[in-house]
């Protein structure tokens, strides 16, 4: 009874706050914030709002727990949870089956892609091959498509990070800008699919040499090394170098790294989560977003903490020291959002793609049972137990990849072979390994003996032509990674239960523990906002 009671009285207060903008009711008029900025932090588990709490500033993380809803019990409602998948789903509402991100690589027309390569444009700020992206592999529409498709295009869309498909695939099929960082150049830059030349803003902004700046001095940490009570200590079996040869420790020599591989040193630092707030407060500023009553859209997404959680894993002292710069970097975006657009003028969302796992030499450590597996060495052995069986030198498996066997279908057939039967085959093959928990013949879905809840993941992660066609789902504890640093796309709660915290516009104080999903993010935006879900959408409305 207190628990509906509560709820009742935070719609009652949304509606009150409704009524006094508009001045009739909340059935008669309705208002828009004049600003959405979805922040998406790459690979931030769930537990690290709580694990490193007492070091975080009022005006960051804290502000966001205090000031705004928290959904403690958020997950991904799929899998393989991967970085490219999880930004589509939290913008579209979607899931692969539906979306058609179906992973960061995947097969296309029998070959294999990455999730947005495009030959068909050319780079824009760059010569660099690696900048001919755009969402032409997503099938369907993002809230900030639809919040264009509502206001008859006024309202303006940009996307933001480091990597091309955290920005890409939020900003949708019809933004205004999608910009990414080129390790070519320590620029970011877009593809012609969006403009024929950088707009004057980045020019700018790209003269400045941020990038070149915070590369010009050590990673120290804040605080001395010995009061980092919720890490390991420097330099453990658990971690992995910046490169092949360097060592994971702190402090670590930025300049002479940056001189030795360039500008794509920065994306295994902290500094490039304060670039990329660097660029999003230009972007805020050059695109006048915020600035008029069309309510405009900003996708930012932190992309370092997804580089330094793999180097080095979930319980190092340099994770530990990039959340805390992240959380200073946060309050510092917040307050320009104040003074800029307006406290309560715009609505803001953060969030996670994925989370991680920890080490599993760690957990091994702790007499957690826990290991590696190796999707190559699962598709040499299928290769070898097919051939046996079914008489041919052909390798009937092209890749294990995303937790999925993709057979070479064109080969099968020329063969004449039984791809049922050859499939089945695999599934036994696979189920002798003693770090499998489950396998199975995606056509024999739903009458496989998997729990229902990774059953439904397993189905809403399979795209038809894009997916593989055997699911593997490995016991917890173990991943598709060496024993050092960490990796995600599991359906595990280490990888799926992500932070989700909404602040801002229209927004009262609460949390809740009911399990919400990453596809509800999109929803509700559109619900706040009262425009039409993205077409794909699958998500409900979080009130």
């Amino acid at each position: 009874m207190k628990k509906t009671t509560t709820v009742l009285a935070a719609l009652f207060l949304s509606c009150c706050s409704i009524q006094a903008q508009g001045g009739k009711s909340a059935s008669m008029t309705f208002q828009r914030p004049r600003l959405v900025v979805g922040i998406v932090i790459d690979q931030m588990r769930w537990d690290y709002l709580n694990r490193y709490q007492q070091r975080y500033t009022e005006g960051g993380f804290k502000r966001l727990l205090t000031e705004g809803y928290s959904c403690e019990n958020t997950r991904l409602p799929y899998i393989p949870s991967v970085t490219a998948i999880g930004h589509t789903c939290i913008y579209t509402g979607s899931v692969p089956t539906i979306h058609g991100i179906a992973g960061n690589n995947f097969y296309k027309d029998g070959k294999k892609v990455y999730c947005t390569d495009d030959p068909s444009v050319r780079p824009v700020g760059t010569t660099a091959k690696s900048a001919q992206m755009s969402p032409c592999n997503l099938w369907v529409t993002t809230i900030g498509d639809e919040m264009k498709l509502a206001t008859n295009g006024r309202s303006k869309v940009v996307g933001v990070s480091l990597k091309d498909r955290a920005s890409i695939l939020p900003a949708g099929q019809n933004p205004d800008g999608a910009f990414w960082f080129d390790d070519q150049t320590g620029n970011f830059v877009t593809s012609s699919y969006y403009m024929d030349k950088l707009p004057e803003w980045v020019v700018s902004f790209n003269k400045e040499k941020h990038a070149a700046k915070y590369l010009s001095s050590k990673w120290q940490t804040l605080y001395p090394e010995d009061s980092y009570t919720e890490s390991t200590a420097d330099a453990t079996d658990y971690e992995d170098g910046i490169k092949p040869g360097e060592k994971a420790l702190l402090p670590l020599d930025l300049p002479a790294l940056y001189k030795k591989y360039g500008y794509e040193t920065i994306r295994r630092t902290p500094f490039g989560n304060s670039l990329t707030f660097d660029m999003a407060r230009a972007a805020i500023k050059g695109e006048h977003l915020g600035e008029d009553n069309e309510t405009d859209l900003l996708a930012v997404s932190c992309s370092s903490t997804d580089y330094i959680g793999h180097q080095v894993g979930t319980n190092a002292i340099e994770t530990e020291d990039t959340y805390l710069r992240l959380d200073r970097d946060l309050a510092s975006f917040l307050d320009y959002l104040d003074k800029n657009v307006g406290k309560g003028n715009y609505l803001i969302f953060l969030t996670a793609d994925h989370g991680a796992m920890n080490n599993a030499r760690f957990l091994q450590d702790r007499r957690i049972p826990a290991g590696s597996w190796n999707g190559d060495e699962a598709a040499d052995n299928l290769n070898k137990r097919l051939s046996e069986v079914f008489a041919t030198d052909a390798k009937l498996v092209k890749e294990v990849m995303n937790y999925q066997v993709f057979f070479d279908t064109d080969k099968i057939r020329e063969l004449h072979l039984d791809y049922s039967s050859i499939k089945q085959c695999a599934v036994e093959a696979l189920l002798s390994d003693s770090r499998i928990l489950y396998a199975c013949d995606m056509e024999k879905t739903t009458v496989s003996p998997l729990p229902d809840d990774v059953k439904r993941r397993t189905i809403n992660g399979y795209c038809h032509g894009r997916s593989g066609d055997v699911q593997i789902v490995l016991k917890s504890g173990f991943y598709a990674h060496g024993m050092k640093g960490t990796d995600h796309g599991t359906w595990s709660p280490y990888d799926t239960h992500i932070p989700l915290l909404f602040m801002g516009w229209n927004i009262s104080h609460g949390s809740t523990t009911r399990e919400t999903e990453m596809t509800d993010i999109a929803a509700t935006v559109a619900a706040l906002l009262h425009v039409q879900a993205p077409n794909g959408c699958i998500g409900k409305p979080i009130f």
